[in-house]
């Protein structure tokens, strides 16, 4: 009979407090394999393993490509690398990136509840927008179990917080509680039958690692959408499915949160370059008009008013800025 026995972790900002709290009580000898993924950013070493190793007794490490997890072992996504669960193997892939991110929260859960379905326990902790969402969605979905930290016990509460507005959470916790829950639900029985994944969570699964176009299977699972991708400036596709979550034909996804963070931050860009080029057109009116000062004074005060003009936008475009929204 199956048992519970993988563990996926996500979380983002306030995440190694996090994560030291929860493997600080877990025990050595926790019937399953911890695989975590944290935003981390690229180009870096990440010493997270070795923090992990000290917090508590399970042995920490960044796997490598094709090895088979065991349990009892915590395996942290490395830098700039997706980590995904294939048939009871870890694998390493710079896929696309998701909500921004690689290592991203959703391709490893997602790939662990279509790989193992109810012997998956998923885990969203602190974090920033909502990442980890349609992951956690796809683990219940599958037959496994859902946990996320309580948002008031959360340095950034955003990411459980959506997780629990939009996924039919079993457990929400303070983290401090979460060790001694994850030990009691590890290696427990699965009696119910696993259920199929839906088609729309297989074929997002596939995408991760695809290196091809993927524009007939995003036709079949959603609809072309008039908005472009914030990476690559392609049409994203409006997925079905639920959560909403929206993809790129080159693999770049983005939860709906994440999406609009996105643009608002493309948006603001935009703004900084008009306000440039208003300033430069100002700058450049004054300086011609200081050359004209005493042959063609008509053209100097045309000038003038333009400069002024360009001055004006500009202070206005300041405030369109100062009026976006901001995103947790």
């Amino acid at each position: 009979m199956a048992a519970r026995d993988i563990i996926v972790v996500g979380t983002s900002a306030g995440g190694v407090e996090a994560l030291e709290t929860l493997v600080r009580g877990l025990p050595a000898d926790l019937p399953a394999a911890v695989l975590v993924a944290m935003h981390l950013a690229p180009g870096t070493a990440s010493i997270l393993p070795k923090i992990l190793a000290r917090a508590g007794p399970l042995p920490a490490t960044h796997p490598r490509d094709g090895e088979r997890y065991e349990t009892g072992r915590i395996y942290v996504a490395p830098p700039d690398h997706h980590l995904l669960v294939r048939d009871g193997l870890l694998r390493l892939t710079r896929g696309a990136r998701e909500n921004v991110h690689r290592p991203a929260v959703d391709p490893l859960f997602r790939s662990a509840a279509v790989a193992h379905g109810p012997r998956v326990i998923g885990v969203v902790l602190t974090g920033a927008l909502d990442d980890g969402t349609a992951g956690l969605s796809a683990v219940k979905r599958c037959g496994g179990v859902a946990i996320v930290q309580d948002p008031r016990d959360a340095s950034y509460p955003s990411m459980p917080a959506n997780a629990l507005k939009n996924v039919a959470v079993d457990h929400c916790v303070p983290v401090s509680e979460m060790a001694a829950l994850l030990a009691r639900l590890a290696g427990g029985a699965v009696t119910a039958p696993a259920p199929p994944p839906p088609a729309a969570i297989k074929a997002e699964d596939c995408m991760t690692e695809r290196q091809q176009d993927d524009e007939d299977v995003l036709d079949k699972i959603g609809s072309r959408s008039t908005i472009t991708c914030p990476e690559c400036s392609g049409t994203l596709w409006e997925l079905s499915d639920d959560p909403v979550q929206f993809r790129c034909h080159v693999g770049h996804a983005y939860s709906p949160r994440t999406l609009m963070a996105q643009h608002t931050r493309r948006l603001e860009d935009a703004l900084w370059a008009a306000i440039r080029s208003f300033e430069e057109s100002a700058s450049l009116s004054d300086r011609v008009a200081a050359r004209f000062q005493e042959r063609d004074p008509d053209s100097v005060e045309r000038l003038k008013l333009r400069g002024q003009a360009a001055q004006e936008h500009a202070k206005e475009l300041r405030k369109l800025i100062d009026a976006l929204p901001v995103e947790d």
